[in-house]
């Protein structure tokens, strides 16, 4: 495992959708997805679990439900981009606009910052995790921490 990682020479760990079939898929996996964590939060909310851990899984919910969203808009809106519209130099982690700015290009730019939505709802899936962790470690040995 060290050799591959020290010899290796270009990983391509982003997956792009160029045929139709792969963007149909992917957009009915963030659907499914959506559904998923609205039914997880709709159980959440109806149950009686207490303790800030499970108020950090709902928000957790919220952010990757918002998250599913934007990134659902910007497939869409990268589809409805003319491909001059976007120039890859270096690859596709450099790819640039051209100007002019139109709607489209803003609207394709302002999802592609979806990241900003997905880190804060993974950091409350950890606080959520560890909350839960030390309550059960706190239930197994019986004091208080």
């Amino acid at each position: 495992m060290l050799l591959i990682a020290l010899f290796s020479s270009e990983a391509m760990a982003l997956q792009t959708h160029d045929g139709l079939e792969g963007v149909v898929v992917h957009q009915l996996a963030h659907v499914q997805y959506l559904g998923a964590l609205g039914y997880l939060l709709w159980d959440l909310r109806r149950s009686t679990f207490a303790g800030i851990g499970w108020l950090y899984l709902q928000r957790f919910c919220w952010l990757m439900m918002l998250w599913n969203s934007l990134a659902f808009i910007g497939h869409f809106a990268q589809v409805a981009l003319p491909d001059e519209a976007l120039v890859r130099e270096n690859g596709y982690l450099s790819t640039l606009l051209h100007l002019p700015i139109t709607f489209g290009k803003l609207i394709y730019y302002i999802t592609a910052l979806d990241h900003l939505l997905c880190t804060p709802a993974l950091f409350f899936l950890y606080l959520a995790m560890r909350r839960f962790y030390y309550s059960l470690d706190v239930e197994i040995r019986g004091d208080a921490k």
